[in-house]
C-alpha cells in the first residue's frame, strides 16, 4: 500500500511543476497586474466572479443608455486571469484514483 502512495506522490510532484502558473510571485510594482498576481486562488475566484457579474449588469441595462463600462475589455481580462492550468492539474489529480 505504501508503494502505491509513494508512486502517487511522485506523480503528483511531477505534474505539479507543470501547473499552477496563473498566480506567480512578482516584484512590488505599482501596477494593476501586480495586484492581481498577488491574490490567492480564492480571491482570484471572487475577482473573476465579480467582474462577470459587472458585465451581466452592464449588458442588462437599457440599450438607450450610454454604457460607460467596456464589457469586451473586462471579459478579456477575465480570460487572462482564469486559471486553466490549475483546473487541468485538478483534473489530473481527480483521475489518480
Amino acid at each position: 500500500m505504501e508503494i502505491i502512495e509513494i508512486k502517487k506522490l511522485q506523480h503528483l510532484r511531477k505534474i505539479l511543476s507543470s501547473y499552477f502558473n496563473t498566480l506567480k510571485p512578482v516584484d512590488d510594482k505599482l501596477e494593476v497586474e501586480t495586484k492581481i498576481k498577488k491574490l490567492d486562488y480564492y480571491e482570484l475566484g471572487c475577482v473573476i466572479t465579480n467582474m462577470l457579474k459587472m458585465c451581466v449588469l452592464t449588458l442588462e441595462q437599457d440599450a438607450n443608455k450610454s454604457q460607460s463600462i467596456n464589457v469586451a475589455l473586462i471579459l478579456e481580462m477575465v480570460i487572462e486571469m482564469f486559471p486553466l492550468d490549475e483546473f487541468e492539474f485538478l483534473n489530473e489529480i481527480s483521475q489518480m484514483k
